[in-house]
């Protein structure tokens, strides 16, 4: 039986086994779907000799951390500079690892219907290898975006930076950061979520729990809110695509 997988630190938050063990049950698909929780990354080189493991999901605090590991970078991932989908295929008895982006994918489809005339400008809150995808994407489609993180340097703006103009000029908000993952549903970034407007919209790529306090407390303000669900389904599908290319 083939098997797939995601990697990652802490997984009990995670809804892809869910996802795909119901996938291949609804399309008979003869595979099954594991989660790997890694304590350290050096793990990952005995994980992929797993007898067969045909394609890997990435997660945080991996997605960075991964690429040293693999034999190849699709060019989406090598601009991005991270990666959550890996491809495993065989070459004259040799195993390549083959690293794609399927979050940025996943993000552009679920935010385009969403957005507005006034969304030109974004706050990413958080720096890793998530935050690597969205920026991508915002790029791409024309909105200008500003990295947020605890501490400041060059090119990051420090929370308490986020003045009332600042968020003000600034309409799109999107999460990266884990803060409000399940169990720890009470956390969320240091967002002066009291300068929210009607214009705006909070993306955040947590999908666990539905509502985080983040997008709650957006939406008590009048925010359009989103969650990472649908972004999550989006990135898995372009995997299975990914996984299957090399049958």
């Amino acid at each position: 039986m083939d098997r797939y997988g995601l990697i990652g630190k802490i997984l009990v938050h995670s809804f892809s086994k869910k996802f795909f063990t119901e996938k291949f049950a609804n399309e008979q698909i003869e595979a099954r779907y594991d989660l790997f929780e890694l304590p350290v990354i050096a793990e990952f080189a005995e994980l992929v000799q797993t007898e067969g493991l045909r394609g890997l999901n990435v997660t945080i605090p991996y997605k960075q951390e991964v690429m040293p590991f693999l034999n190849e970078l699709d060019e989406m991932a090598k601009e991005i500079g991270a990666v959550n989908t890996i491809q495993f295929r065989h070459e004259g008895g040799r195993l390549i690892l083959k690293g794609f982006n399927t979050d940025a994918i996943g993000f552009e489809n679920s935010l385009t219907p969403l957005l507005r005339p006034c969304h030109t400008k974004a706050l990413v809150l958080g720096t890793g290898g998530a935050s690597k995808a969205i920026v991508y994407i915002l790029n791409k489609i024309g909105i200008e975006p500003q990295y947020v993180s605890r501490t400041r340097k060059e090119g990051v703006l420090a929370y308490e930076d986020l003045t009332p103009e600042v968020v003000a000029a600034h309409k799109l908000i999107v999460n990266c950061t884990p803060l409000g993952t399940f169990p720890k549903v009470d956390e969320m970034p240091q967002f002066p979520v009291e300068h929210l407007t009607q214009e705006h919209l909070v993306y955040d790529l947590i999908y666990n729990p539905e509502e985080t306090k983040l997008c709650r407390l957006a939406r008590e303000r009048g925010a359009a809110t989103k969650n990472g669900l649908e972004m999550l389904h989006g990135q898995a599908i372009a995997a299975w695509k990914i996984w299957n290319a090399v049958r």
